[in-house]
């Protein structure tokens, strides 16, 4: 029983040594070479792995001196480059679990609440204000571009956006809308116009 296996072992240790010397010659210009075909360093050193796994199962190909050790090595390498590429073709995309679930919505009564009394707020001012407010914050024109809409001066623009958000500030600092009720907590306003009024 010991016969048998001890010329597979001895077999063994030669093909260890064989793959270790053809690392050591060639092993650098494969990895280099499986780099720039797939364009990441881990994925060329599995590439790299499994290269010299098949050329340890068909070590006979090595030691033949039949052609180049290196094309075969660079041609194994492009084979398995390839066949991983068409692998990943051929599967459909993965898609995560989360994606399949619909996303949940949130409560949109404060935001309903919000844009009700910023509305309320901006009736109480007045037209020229109220307009301005509206290019500068909810349409977010710059200065100019308001301007232009407007068809007054930029620095028209400038003073009664000053004196828009000054009266804004009062309205939510009364509380009052322009029926006499009591205005809420205070609105979560647009972020532009949430830093000025604030």
């Amino acid at each position: 029983m010991a016969g048998p296996m001890w010329p597979r072992t001895r077999r063994g240790s030669t093909d260890e040594a064989l793959i270790r010397s053809v690392y050591e010659e060639h092993g650098h210009a494969l990895l280099a070479y499986a780099t720039r075909l797939t364009g990441d360093r881990a994925t060329a050193e599995d590439v790299v792995q499994e290269t010299l796994i098949r050329a340890w199962r068909h070590s006979e190909v090595l030691i033949n001196g039949k052609g180049s050790v290196r094309g075969w090595l660079l041609t194994v390498a492009r084979n398995i480059i390839t066949d991983r590429y068409r692998a990943k073709a051929a599967r459909p995309a993965e898609v995560s679990g989360a994606a399949a679930t619909p996303p949940v919505e949130l409560d949109h009564a404060d935001s309903v609440v919000d844009t009700m009394t910023v509305l309320g707020a901006l009736d109480q001012l007045s037209p020229e204000h109220r307009d301005v407010l509206k290019e500068l914050y909810y349409r977010q024109l710059s200065v100019a571009e308001a301007a232009d809409s407007l068809g007054i001066p930029a620095g028209t623009v400038k003073s009664r956006a000053h004196y828009a958000l000054k009266a804004l500030r009062e309205v939510f600092r009364q509380g009052i809308t322009k029926e006499g009720n009591r205005m809420g907590r205070p609105p979560q306003q647009p972020a532009g116009l949430r830093e000025v009024v604030a």
